[in-house]
Formats: structure tokens, C-alpha cells, sequence
């Protein structure tokens, strides 16, 4: 499996929260702050830290954003600075965009300069954003409530050639398969139960929320 490369930029609590989380569970981390201390604090714990304003757009290129797959912009009480920083991953073309924002303002500004998505402090901890992060096979994530969402996944490779009924994929993983795509964005077709599955697949499902927002589940198998 391809390791994600993600920067955080700011290291406040919640930006090193993210960034030891991702860390710790072997993604490449890049983390810049303006604080020395803030960035010695993290440094053992990430691939690359760095101190420097990260609203300068060359501090970015030279510390690797640009190869970056996603970036969380962790401060949420400067606008300017997280607006600035937005601009500045889109303009070096990274592909997806975080941002943090402490207020429904804030957030609605984020949007509006181009993020992908917005974490709010009272509602996503640091936790439960890097969880997200390294389940790296789960494409798209629907929630239908409080415990339950739809899943989509391709397949992990010692999946292939089995069936639902062999791979008893409720009891073990808590995912109830309702469809199969030959690719991201294909309709989905039924799989019978005990058919063997295909390679290249995307796997749709319905999941216990609690357990893979908390469990890199998918993550150890390949």
C-alpha cells in the first residue's frame, strides 16, 4: 500500500494531535509552525518539521508541500493566515485540502477559497480526522446515521477469489457488502454470495460508524 504524504500546517493542539496520530501509524507527515519549541515538540514523532510562516508560499515549496496528498491547515483562529494558506496548496496543486475553523463564519470563508472539507473543534477531534486519513482503501463515506454509514472500498488483495460467504465479512469487520462497481463511479451490481470476488474492484458496504471512525480496520490487510 502507497503511504499517504500529508502536511499540517500550524501545531497547536489539535495540529499536533493529527500529525502524532498520523505519525505514529507510519504515514509521511510534513509539519510546519512558527514556534521552535512547538515544532521540536513534534519533530520525532513526523517525517519532516520545519519552522517558518506557512502563508509563504515558498517556505511551502521548499519543505515539500507540493508533494503532499492532502494538507490540514490546523489553525482556526487566524483567517487570514489559513485563507492565505489555502490559496497557496491550490496554487502548487495539491490534491485534496483540510481546513480547521472555529466558528460557522470561518468555515463558510474556507469554503468559499477552495477547501475540500472544514473540521470543527467541537465536532472532529485530532483522533478521528488521522483515523480517517489512513484508511487509505475507503474512497467515499456516507452517513446514515449515528452508527451506520455506506462505504465504498477496493478490494483488498487477499480478498480476491474468495466469497462473501468465506470472507464473513459482517462477523469480522462489522461491513455488510451491498454491491460491487467494476470502477469508481460505475453503477453497482449485485454480488451473490457465493461468487467468487473479482480483482480491481470498488466494494460498497454499510458499516458500523463507531468502528471504522475509531480503527484503521482495512489498514493491515493486503
Amino acid at each position: 500500500m502507497v503511504k499517504k504524504i500529508i502536511g499540517v500546517l500550524g501545531l497547536g493542539v489539535f495540529g499536533q494531535m493529527v500529525a502524532k496520530e498520523l505519525g505514529r501509524f507510519g504515514s509521511e507527515v510534513i509539519a510546519v509552525d512558527t514556534s521552535e519549541q512547538k515544532v521540536q515538540d513534534i519533530a520525532d514523532a513526523v517525517t519532516y518539521s520545519a519552522v517558518g510562516d506557512f502563508t509563504d508560499i515558498e517556505l511551502l515549496k521548499n519543505i515539500g508541500i507540493i508533494n503532499c496528498d492532502v494538507v490540514i491547515i490546523a489553525t482556526g483562529s487566524n483567517l487570514e493566515s489559513a485563507v492565505l494558506a489555502v490559496m497557496h496548496c491550490k496554487k502548487l496543486h495539491v490534491p485534496k485540502i483540510i481546513a480547521k475553523a472555529h466558528s460557522k463564519t470561518f468555515e463558510e470563508v474556507l469554503y468559499e477559497v477552495g477547501v475540500d472539507a472544514v473540521i470543527s473543534p467541537e465536532r472532529d477531534s485530532g483522533y478521528r480526522l488521522a483515523s480517517k486519513l489512513l484508511r487509505n482503501r475507503i474512497d467515499e463515506v456516507l452517513r446514515l446515521d449515528e452508527n451506520t454509514s455506506v462505504i465504498e472500498f477496493d478490494i483488498p488483495d487477499s480478498w480476491v477469489g474468495k466469497s462473501l460467504q468465506e470472507l464473513d465479512l459482517r462477523q469480522k469487520y462489522e461491513i455488510n457488502l451491498i454491491g460491487i462497481r467494476p470502477e469508481k463511479g460505475e453503477p453497482m451490481t449485485g454480488v451473490p454470495i457465493s461468487d467468487p470476488l473479482p480483482d480491481e474492484i470498488v466494494l460498497v458496504g454499510i458499516a458500523n460508524s463507531h468502528t471504522f471512525e475509531h480503527e484503521d480496520y482495512l489498514g493491515n490487510i493486503h
